[in-house]
Formats: C-alpha cells, sequence, structure tokens
C-alpha cells in the first residue's frame, strides 16, 4: 500500500471520528442535502448532489471584504461530509428510487423515467430527492426535501454548446499561480470577472438560429465540487446561460498512478459522456489556451467524428500555448473541422455568425456588451474596498487634468 492511500485513510477515520464526537456533543451543524444541476433526455435521467452540513456561506455581496472571501473559500474545503446517508429519488413518473452516499458524501443515480415532471424555464425537469435516514445518532434537518434541476434538451434544439470555466468564462489567471490564488481564494461570485463580451456571446449561441433560446450549455472543468455554489452564482449574476457543472471531487486518495493526468482524463470522460447521451445532436466546444483544452478537443473529434460544428480557444497569450494551438488547427483541417485561436468573443462571433451558428446581428450586441464589460474595474476588490471606504479614492481617468 502507498503512502497517500494510508494518508487517505487516516484521513477518512479521522473524519469518522470527528463526526462522531461533534453528534456526541451535539456541535455538528445542520445537514444539507445539495442537488447538483444535471442533464439527460425524456427517457434516462442522471441525477447526483452530496450530503454534508451546512457551512453557513452566506449570499456574495459587493462590499464583501477580502478577509470574508477568504473565511468563505476555508467554510467551502471544511467540509464534514456524510457518508451512508439514505435517500429517495421520485423523477415523477411515480416510482422511487433509493441511494446511498459514499465516503465523500455523494450520491448519483442513472434511471429511465416513464414520465417527466412538467420543466421549468423551458429546459430544466425537477426531480424530487427526500432524506430518509442519517446514520448514526445524526438528526434529521427540518428540510428534508429538495428538487434537482435535470436539462433535459428539447427535439428542435440546434446545437449543444460545451464550455471549460477558468480562463474561458471566468478570468482566473490560472498559468500565473499567485494571480490565481490571489483571485480564488480573495474574490467572491460577485467580485470575479468574466471575460469581455462572453455573457452576450454565450447568450447568442443559446439563442442560435431558430430563436428559441433553447441550445443547452454544459460546463466541463476541473475545479473541484467545493467551489460548486459560486461558480453557479457566478453564472447566474452575470447573466449566462444556465447548465449542469461538471466538475471534479477533489478526494485526498489518488485514484490510480496516472493521477497527474486526471485533468485530461476528467474532461475527456465528462464530454465523451455528453456526446453519448445525446447523439443527435452536433456541439460547439469552447475553451482555451492555457491547459490542455485543444488536445482535448482533438481528441473529442477523433472519437465522434462529424459531431463537432467548431471549436473556440480564447488566448492567453502565451507563445508557445499558441504555436501548439495552431497544430491541433492545422491537423484538424484534415478533419473538417475549424479550431480558432480567438483572441476576444466578437472574433469568435464573427466566427459564429459566418458560420450560421448565430445571426449576424448577435455580432454588435457582443460588441456592444464588451465595451460595456471594458468600464469595469480591473480590480473589483479595490472598488468594493472604496464602497466601505477602505483604500485610496480610484485614480483619474488617462487625459484628466489634475484640479489646481
Amino acid at each position: 500500500m502507498i503512502l497517500p492511500e494510508r494518508f487517505a485513510k487516516l484521513l477518512e477515520k479521522g473524519d469518522a471520528l470527528l463526526r462522531r464526537a461533534r453528534t456526541k456533543l451535539g456541535l455538528l451543524d445542520a445537514v444539507q442535502v445539495v442537488p447538483y444541476l444535471s442533464y439527460g433526455t425524456a427517457n434516462r435521467l442522471y441525477v447526483t448532489g452530496r450530503v454534508f452540513t451546512d457551512k453557513n456561506i452566506g449570499e456574495a455581496g459587493p462590499t464583501d471584504s477580502r478577509w470574508d472571501n477568504l473565511m468563505d473559500m476555508y467554510r467551502r474545503f471544511d467540509t464534514q461530509e456524510i457518508p451512508g446517508a439514505q435517500l429517495v429519488i421520485r423523477p415523477g413518473d411515480g416510482t422511487e428510487h433509493f441511494v446511498s452516499t459514499n465516503e465523500e458524501g455523494y450520491f448519483t443515480l442513472n434511471m429511465e423515467p416513464q414520465r417527466l415532471n412538467p420543466p421549468v424555464d423551458f429546459l430544466w425537469h425537477p426531480v424530487e430527492i427526500e432524506l430518509l435516514r442519517l446514520p448514526g445518532n445524526i438528526p434529521l434537518p427540518e428540510q428534508r426535501i429538495s428538487h434537482a434541476p435535470v436539462l433535459v434538451p428539447p427535439p428542435d434544439a440546434e446545437y449543444g454548446i460545451i464550455s471549460d470555466l477558468d480562463d474561458t468564462v471566468i478570468q482566473t489567471s490560472a498559468t500565473d499561480m499567485w494571480r490565481m490564488a490571489r483571485t480564488v481564494l480573495l474574490r467572491n461570485a460577485r467580485s470575479r470577472l468574466p471575460f469581455k463580451g462572453v455573457s452576450e456571446f454565450y447568450r447568442q449561441l443559446q439563442l442560435g438560429r431558430n430563436g428559441k433560446r433553447n441550445n443547452p450549455f454544459f460546463y466541463v472543468s476541473s475545479s473541484p465540487w467545493n467551489l460548486y455554489d459560486l461558480l453557479e452564482d457566478f453564472l447566474e449574476l452575470n447573466q449566462i446561460p444556465r447548465g449542469p457543472l461538471l466538475l471534479r471531487d477533489m478526494s485526498a486518495k489518488r485514484k490510480s498512478a496516472a493521477d497527474a493526468s486526471a485533468h485530461h482524463g476528467h474532461k475527456l470522460k465528462e464530454i465523451d459522456n455528453l456526446l453519448l447521451t445525446y447523439p443527435e445532436l452536433p456541439f460547439v466546444l469552447i475553451g482555451d489556451s492555457g491547459q490542455e483544452d485543444a488536445n482535448i478537443y482533438r481528441e473529442v473529434v477523433r472519437r465522434h467524428p462529424g459531431r463537432v460544428l467548431a471549436i473556440y480557444i480564447r488566448d492567453v497569450n502565451l507563445p508557445e500555448r499558441q504555436v501548439m494551438v495552431q497544430r491541433v488547427s492545422e491537423e484538424l483541417r484534415g478533419e473538417n473541422v475549424e479550431m480558432l485561436l480567438v483572441q476576444d468573443t466578437v472574433h469568435a462571433a464573427e466566427h459564429a455568425a459566418a458560420a450560421g451558428l448565430v445571426y449576424v446581428e448577435a455580432v454588435p450586441a457582443v460588441e456592444a456588451d464588451k465595451r460595456k464589460d471594458d468600464d469595469t474595474p480591473e480590480d473589483p476588490d479595490e472598488a468594493a474596498a472604496q464602497q466601505r471606504g477602505e483604500g485610496p479614492p480610484p485614480a483619474p481617468a488617462a487625459g484628466a487634468q489634475a484640479s489646481s
């Protein structure tokens, strides 16, 4: 047995002992069920979520301090998950499906319902989840029933969109460790910034050419599930189309000797599952040049020929990455798939309009959204501090003359 596995087992035993001690002393926080946004079809649903103690993270505010954000981030990772919790899932056809949480508190169910509950917001079908029992002497919470929103694309959807999150939708600076740590630890859903124009570009892709706004979005990321609430709030606050967030379990236990390539493997597996779930639906893929998105998407094209309409890779301005993306782009031309290395969302929107994916009118709409984002302060932390009366006043605009 290798050392990481022994360490993981010690952590699991320590968690169990701590949970029992807190339960016996009445110090365990209230338990909550968190259903995750998921997806399915009219005859197969995938439902997933997690059971853990309430982390007491409030709604992100524009004036939250860096200390507030840091403490919220600590709470997200200081989870007291509940293994062995028993739940029942009711898809809406009168059937009941019983599941239990694993050692990390997660539950997952694939099922074939006879019918679905009526959709909410066009694409989303609610699935009822009831918490039945908790292990040991842990008391059941007052709120035992929740609903998992499951996305089911309609038959007339034109295409689906699979997007990365970090450095594709959200400015994370993943290629700069210090800036990334500062962003992830010290900013919340309100103070983290989307890339300029991405909100309107994604809304235009969801609208497509049939004008029904029913093209489904899926977000595949190597971010841990612990950040789920922050990422979901970020999408909502920035009016970016809602979609299942397919994140990664940050377990202490290394799953295999090939764990170093877990980023690549996780994203490829999730994208494979999506294309297999919707065999008649073509897809647009969106990522960035900072990590392995270009190579992953090349593999997707080869595994699923004829299924990818276009690939947009946001340029993070690393010369060696630009060369790699251009090389992959040349290879994919032989597969009749265009991969574009784009500087901004306007460039991507222009290509999407020319390719017939969006209306021509989408381009000026994305340009206007980008101009609006250009006026957003580059450092939201400093803007928030100014609202609280802390820190120096904002610098004068370029070209402004100082008063005498």
